[in-house]
């Protein structure tokens, strides 16, 4: 029997194999097939981007992997001497990076003592104080007994003596004593190393001039901090800072300054006797001349700073 006698006829199909109207290859509604296929897509996306990145990264690697170090098989001295000539000419980066490679490289090297002090160097004139600081304390730490420990001492205190010196600071006139003295009292530390330990040393004597420049910031400070209880009625602890001046800073220009502050929150104390006492000091040192004068006061003060005190943007 042939397939027209058995009841076959072209374009039917079996019962059995017939989907219902509307669905997809998965066998599910168009609107479900529709998501599904948003979903693969999606995900063949998907695999692409990460694809690319792949691609991409290797391809960076193989990039830096090609860039070839310039100093590579420098002997120290010429480590060194390539160091010291861009320090010479005020590419401190460039030589940090010459440094921190001889130091890597031969750290027992003929160089390695002068490396550790220049680059300490190198991290303070290219502004980095905390590096520098530390490349300082290692090197005293390692060698104590070294003739140059001294510089290491001096270039600690003067880290810190500019280290709270702004970018205005340099062209703006202000008030050093009236920022944070943290600072101020370390870097005095500091070239009190250089000066007790090292009184004959090439540093010593710059070190007592910055010592007594910020002995008096010091003291003027404690002074500000005096005035600003005035304005705020804390009388008591307005004489007992100026009160500490007076006894931590003897032969400074603001002692005078302190006792006035002393006579005042004694006057507001009700505390007359201390008041009229402490006048009197103050009457006998100016009769004597014995106060300090202020160095400040014998300099001639260009407009900026006439400005600046006009403004009065140092005030309390």
């Amino acid at each position: 029997m042939n397939l027209a006698e058995a009841g076959w006829q072209p374009g039917t199909v079996d019962a059995s194999d017939a989907r219902p109207a509307g669905t997809g290859c998965c066998g599910v509604s168009s609107r479900e097939n529709r998501a599904a296929c948003r979903t693969a897509g999606r995900l063949r996306w998907a695999r692409l981007v990460l694809l690319a990145i792949a691609v991409s990264l290797l391809g960076g690697c193989a990039i830096f992997g090609d860039q070839e170090d310039e100093t590579k098989g420098w002997s120290q001295q010429k480590l060194y001497n390539e160091a010291s000539a861009e320090l010479r000419a005020g590419s401190y980066q460039k030589a940090v990076e010459y440094y921190e490679k001889l130091q890597s490289r031969y750290p027992f090297g003929k160089y390695a003592h002068q490396a550790q002090l220049d680059i300490a160097y190198a991290y303070y004139r290219s502004e980095e104080p905390a590096s520098a600081i530390a490349a300082a304390d290692r090197f005293i730490r390692l060698h104590p007994q070294h003739p140059a420990v001294v510089y290491a001492h001096y270039l600690k205190g003067l880290v810190n003596f500019n280290s709270n010196l702004g970018m205005i600071s340099r062209f703006v006139p202000t008030d050093d004593s009236q920022r944070d003295p943290g600072a101020a009292l370390r870097s005095y530390k500091d070239f009190e190393v250089v000066v007790n330990e090292f009184p004959d040393s090439d540093y010593a004597e710059d070190a007592r001039k910055r010592m007594l420049y910020l002995r008096n910031n010091l003291a003027r400070h404690e002074v500000h901090v005096a005035r600003y209880y005035l304005k705020r009625g804390a009388w008591v602890a307005a004489a007992n800072r100026a009160s500490y001046v007076v006894e931590n800073y003897q032969r400074t220009p603001v002692l005078k300054e302190a006792l006035e502050v002393m006579v005042e929150a004694y006057t507001r104390l009700g505390m007359q006797d201390l008041a009229d006492d402490t006048q009197r000091v103050i009457t006998f040192n100016e009769n004597t001349g014995a106060f300090a004068p202020d160095p400040r006061d014998a300099e001639d003060q260009s407009w900026t700073y006439e400005v600046w005190d006009f403004i009065g943007l140092d005030e309390d």
